[in-house]
């Protein structure tokens, strides 16, 4: 889940980190006081799940607060990226002296939580690490002590700050955001630009953070601040209905009740000359309901041609699952075609209900992926 620029900023406030002033406005009006507040030059900024917003006109300065009220209008309601700008921060216009790149990623070749800093901040990272990868520093925090201080000090000397007092604020600088990103079960913590002000001191002039989803049920604050606005309609759909849902390529939609057995589904598909359109976990207790939210999320996706399913019942009875999904197709009206496998509990009387609906029937994985490819095929 991502979170627009000023939350990341608030929370990075919360840890003591210095960022800018102002505060978050969604119509001309309220920038312009917000910007009387500030007193003195100001920026506006698109608040957008995008990049290259100032590129596209996203960011404007301003020296009065007449001025912020002008250029607000222009930004709210632009579209920016095919994202319409309904919010935009005001705060404090900064004069710098140079910018850094500050960022918390998990580095899964590692398995370590790693901190990067550059020289060459201000831009996308990314392109840092394609054109000058020597530019980027890294540490990796040790899994049970975290983030050490001479890590963080070592970070500083690599980008070039070598005066005690500057290091030593970029070291506390880089702990404090170590520890947000910790505390909020993020996946991505990053400051750019972090700048350089004249008189020496740092201050945060960017902020992102992203949250990882499966941990939000622990952070019922920062849930409260999800903005869907960039999120494609299936999937949001498929988080409302307690649905785990990620669209592929392919044309075989994938309905089936656990991660694991999901994409071992998928493997099979592939196997057999099949492409997957979807990885989708229901989870337990297929009801109808849940089967019916699923089946809308499949069917939505124009480039489907055949449905698959795959249910192990173990708590869950077969027979109550197969209902469910007889149920919920009384509803679904299509002419895609489905095939069905069902084991586990009661699966024989599971079996008999499917062979009596319009659901193709399966005996095994490699049945069913053989059928769906080959319905898919015939369409």
């Amino acid at each position: 889940m991502k979170l627009h620029e000023y939350q990341a900023r608030d929370i990075l406030a919360k840890y003591g980190i210095p960022v800018t002033g102002g505060g978050v406005a969604s119509t001309p009006a309220e920038a312009r006081a917000i910007a009387e507040q500030i007193g003195g030059r100001v920026v506006v900024k698109a608040q957008v799940f995008v990049g290259g917003r100032g590129k596209a006109g996203g960011v404007k300065l301003a020296d009065t607060p007449e001025q912020a009220e002008q250029v607000a209008s222009q930004i709210l309601g632009m579209d920016i990226k095919g994202l319409t700008v309904e919010k935009v921060l005001v705060a404090d216009a900064i004069t710098y002296e140079r910018e850094i790149y500050l960022g918390v990623v998990m580095d899964r070749a590692s398995k370590r939580i790693v901190l990067m800093a550059s020289a060459e901040g201000g831009v996308e990272i990314e392109e840092v690490a394609k054109t000058n990868p020597d530019a980027i520093v890294k540490v990796a925090a040790h899994p049970t002590l975290g983030l050490q201080p001479f890590q963080a000090r070592e970070l500083a000397f690599g980008i070039g700050l070598t005066d005690g007092k500057q290091a030593r604020q970029f070291a506390a600088i880089a702990t404090a955001l170590y520890k947000a990103y910790m505390d909020t079960d993020a996946s991505l913590a990053e400051i750019n630009p972090l700048v350089v002000l004249p008189g020496g001191a740092l201050q945060a002039l960017d902020s992102k953070i992203v949250l990882d989803d499966s941990a939000l049920f622990r952070h019922t604050d920062l849930e409260a601040m999800r903005d869907s606005s960039d999120e494609p309609e299936a999937e949001r759909q498929a988080r409302e209905a307690g649905i785990t849902f990620i669209k592929l390529d392919g044309d075989i939609g994938c309905m089936v009740n656990g991660a694991g057995l999901a994409m071992a589904t998928m493997d099979v598909v592939k196997l057999y000359g099949g492409e997957p359109a979807n990885f989708l976990d229901i989870g337990g207790g297929a009801g109808k309901d849940k089967v019916k939210a699923a089946l809308q999320i499949i069917l939505a996706d124009p480039n489907v041609k055949a449905v698959m399913f795959n249910i192990f019942g173990g708590i869950t009875r077969v027979d109550e699952v197969a209902k469910g999904i007889i149920a919920a197709l009384d509803e679904v009206k299509t002419d895609v075609p489905m095939v069905a496998r069902l084991v586990g509990t009661n699966e024989e009387a599971g079996r008999k209900l499917l062979a009596e609906s319009v659901l193709i029937p399966a005996e095994s994985l490699a049945d069913a992926a053989q059928k769906a490819v080959a319905a898919a095929r015939a369409r």
